[in-house]
């Protein structure tokens, strides 16, 4: 009888920890490409209807600039910027002057800043592509500690009250072109993954989150890309997936074998894979089109002309914005322009294609998903897409500033991260 309470109590306190883990991802915005990591809020009930003097909660003036995708904890967003140590600067094109690299935790009921920490002062080596930034890697939570990757700058590890707790310095990048840094760490349950490609020796990294040692480490034949790395737990084994020029490949979560890989993507690959039902979508649009479906029960070994890739699609791919993945419909951008494709995720037919986001002409951010709605931020306006198979705009909201960050949603708040300004839109 003992054993049995003793037994009981152990299957409770398990029930009750997963329960709590689940909805703590459920409910939050814990990493760039949100709870699920195919750019969908699974709760959130944004407004549709906003602009600078319509359903506006809140709107923090934001110091330096950063195109990185805030996330969300609890009542605290986090961000990332790089700033200046001289004022006079324009925070975007000059690296001939110290900035510091700032972790900045607002509060998401009023919009003030908690605290902003500075974890290094240097000035950037290099140059960066106009449109790009200094900061544009997004950080990640696990609701106890913040992991802040500023690429060539190293990876943070704070605690909520801005204390560092551990730092990584991986070397420096050499970036195709100076087109500048911009993957993100993806977190998963004890580890975190760094996906270091660039026109040096690039190299992919498992480091165990609570001391940022590594836990494996993988050298990688691949040049320059912007994507982050992505987990799903399939056929038995949890896999990193990872894009690249030359290979798509994935990777034992445990030891960093290799379970499968085929023939690489399009060059400068940038969005990131998304999964549902059992199968992962890899794109990408520079110089190309390049659409995947492979069904990961059916993926092992070499895939690159094997039954695993069930589906391809070859037109109007994103380069820079990743698609979202929804209700079992794949919605995605051609190239960075304002052109919209929705597929059927199961078989990859065409539900709708070439639909022209009119006020969009080019897009840097990424759209995401809530309540049945697509939400696509660019220069000056935020558009509200029907989730569905027809294509409709619902709503145009126009605002004073620019978006490449990803728009996010918790609760029933939309939070966009402009180049002056952090809003906060609820109804």
């Amino acid at each position: 009888m003992k054993l049995q309470l003793i037994l009981f109590s152990l299957l409770f306190l398990f029930t009750v920890s997963t329960s709590k883990a689940q909805s703590q991802t459920e409910d939050n915005w814990m990493q760039w490409r949100g709870p699920l990591g195919n750019g969908v809020a699974v709760k959130a009930n944004p407004p549709e209807e906003f602009s600078e003097t319509k359903n506006l909660k809140w709107k923090t003036k934001i110091p330096g600039r950063g195109n990185a995708t805030p996330i969300v904890y609890e009542d605290k967003i986090v961000i990332l910027t790089a700033v200046p140590t001289d004022p006079s600067v324009d925070p975007q094109v000059s690296p001939s002057v110290d900035h510091n690299f700032n972790v900045i935790l607002v509060n998401r009921k009023d919009g003030s800043i908690i605290w902003e920490k500075t974890v290094a002062t240097e000035i950037p080596e290099g140059k960066i592509h106009e449109l790009s930034s200094w900061a544009s890697n997004s950080p990640c939570t696990d609701g106890e500690r913040i992991y802040a990757y500023f690429g060539s700058r190293g990876l943070y590890c704070l605690d909520f009250e801005g204390n560092i707790i551990w730092q990584r310095d991986f070397g420096t990048m050499e970036k195709r072109m100076n087109f500048g840094e911009g993957a993100s760490p993806y977190l998963y349950k004890d580890r975190l993954f760094i996906q270091w490609d660039h026109e040096g020796d690039s190299h992919f990294y498992a480091l165990d989150k609570k001391t940022g040692k590594d836990v494996w480490t993988l050298e990688r034949d691949e040049p320059t890309s912007w994507t982050t790395p992505f987990v799903v737990e399939a056929n038995g084994k949890t896999q990193v997936i990872v894009s690249g020029t030359n290979n798509i490949t994935s990777y034992d979560y445990e030891t960093g074998e290799t379970i499968w890989s085929g023939k690489g993507l399009t060059s400068n690959v940038i969005p990131v894979p998304v999964y549902e039902n059992g199968i992962v979508y890899l794109m990408s649009g520079f110089r190309g089109s390049y659409l995947k479906a492979i069904d990961l029960s059916k993926a092992s070994g070499d895939i690159t002309d094997s039954d695993a890739i069930i589906w391809s699609y070859d037109q109007d791919t994103p380069y820079t914005p990743t698609p979202v993945l929804m209700d079992g419909k794949l919605y995605f951008l051609r190239a960075n322009n304002g052109v919209m494709t929705c597929l059927d995720a199961k078989d990859g037919s065409v539900y709708y294609s070439k639909e022209r986001l009119e006020g969009i002409s080019t897009i840097f951010s990424s759209p995401t998903g809530a309540n049945d709605k697509i939400y696509i931020a660019a220069k000056g306006i935020c558009l509200v897409v029907k989730a569905g198979e027809d294509f409709e705009i619902l709503a145009s909201n126009e605002l004073d500033d620019t978006f490449h960050a990803s728009p996010i949603f918790v609760d029933n708040q939309l939070i966009l991260r402009g180049f002056e300004s952090l809003y906060c839109f609820e109804e």
